[in-house]
């Protein structure tokens, strides 16, 4: 039997909804001053755009980041009795809005909502003098947003609401470039239900499937699928436990966020050496590799163009699939509960997600469990 690679797989996505890229992650934060202070020194973000009480918005404030084609907005809420001081309280600091940037707002609703998306925002136009952005929104996994954004008639900083946000303190960019992909955390036994979600609602082609006999250590297992539209620009990787010896990092997510989620946002590079020497010198921290994970990384992967003693040094993995090889790393989470990370990733033509690498980086995953008590 001939076997597609996952690029042919995108192809076979239902492609009524056409996507053109990530528009913005939205997170819900307990300081979102603090935290956009955090974004700028330890990754490079860029000040874009502000929304609070001085552009009359009264009940949160909104800080935007910008960094290549990334846009973060990290907004916190004024008063105890706000929706999202609750998000907060149950959660903790993560992404509650993936935002998909669209050529039409109003018939992505209409298209996924008559295929049973439940609602989160009826279409709206929103305008200012720099033109209108059209938007709607339904719910995914968990209370995960998706947010349907077209602009294609806007030319402000960033949304009607939002004011230009210049600052004196401008760190120098980290070389992150777009947002390469977003995994979800999902519960026991409901991997297949938001695949068929994404089959069924957005037209998404399940483009690589794992299970628990691919993925797992000497204490646990998982299971993933990754979830792709057509042009591949969109892909939600999906995660589900398995039944292990001790606890597996699913579950500690799920334990922790208190509910199903966004586990990491993964971001692209054109150099990773060099963007991951620059984030460690700002503050931050990663995942450690075990140095005998180099010692037949050649034999594993074959020809790489990078010398292995740089990525030995940083800890960086590689990977290889029928299109070409990766290279790839994983913060440590980037707030006190267990749960929100980060992959720094290179795309040296590969178009999977480091299979390779999975036992490498759980058991790395699993120290950092130990430490904390929860394995």
């Amino acid at each position: 039997m001939e076997t597609l690679t996952a690029s042919q797989k995108m192809s076979q996505a239902k492609d009524f909804l056409p996507i053109n890229g990530t528009d913005h992650i939205e997170l819900y934060v307990g300081n979102a001053k603090q935290a956009a202070h955090y974004y700028k020194t330890a990754f490079g973000f860029q000040s874009l755009a502000y929304a609070g009480p001085e552009t009359g918005v009264r009940d949160t404030a909104s800080y935007v980041l910008k960094q290549g084609k990334i846009r973060l907005v990290l907004t916190t809420p004024l008063k105890s009795e706000n929706p999202i001081s609750e998000h907060i309280y149950k959660h903790g600091d993560g992404v509650k809005i993936l935002a998909l940037w669209v050529d039409d707002a109003y018939k992505a609703f209409e298209e996924t909502t008559n295929r049973g998306a439940k609602v989160y925002m009826e279409p709206v136009t929103k305008t200012d003098e720099f033109g209108e952005v059209r938007m709607s929104g339904i719910y995914t996994y968990g209370e995960t947003i998706h947010l349907f954004v077209e602009r294609k008639n806007y030319k402000g900083i960033f949304l009607p609401g939002y004011k230009e946000w210049k600052s004196e303190y401008n760190p120098a960019e980290g070389g992150l470039l777009y947002v390469d992909h977003c995994v979800g955390n999902v519960g026991w036994n409901r991997m297949n239900d938001t695949v068929k979600w994404y089959e069924d609602v957005m037209g998404f082609a399940n483009i690589l499937s794992f299970d628990d006999k691919q993925i797992n250590t000497e204490y646990s297992a998982l299971m993933s699928k990754v979830m792709s539209n057509g042009n591949g620009y969109v892909k939600f990787p999906i995660n589900e436990p398995a039944e292990g010896k001790k606890k597996s990092q699913i579950e500690e997510y799920l334990e922790f966020y208190e509910g199903e989620g966004v586990q990491h946002i993964a971001v692209a590079t054109a150099d990773i050496i060099k963007t991951v020497r620059e984030l460690k010198a700002r503050g931050v921290e990663f995942l450690n590799t075990p140095n005998a994970y180099y010692e037949d990384l050649l034999n594993r992967v074959g020809k790489i163009d990078e010398d292995i003693a740089p990525l030995q040094e940083l800890g960086i993995l590689v990977d290889r699939d029928d299109e070409g090889y990766l290279l790839q790393i994983f913060t440590k989470p980037v707030e006190d509960r267990p749960t929100l990370f980060f992959e720094i990733i290179q795309r040296k033509g590969a178009q999977s997600f480091g299979a390779g690498n999975f036992k490498a980086l759980f058991e790395s995953i699993e120290r950092e469990q130990a430490k904390r008590g929860n394995l």
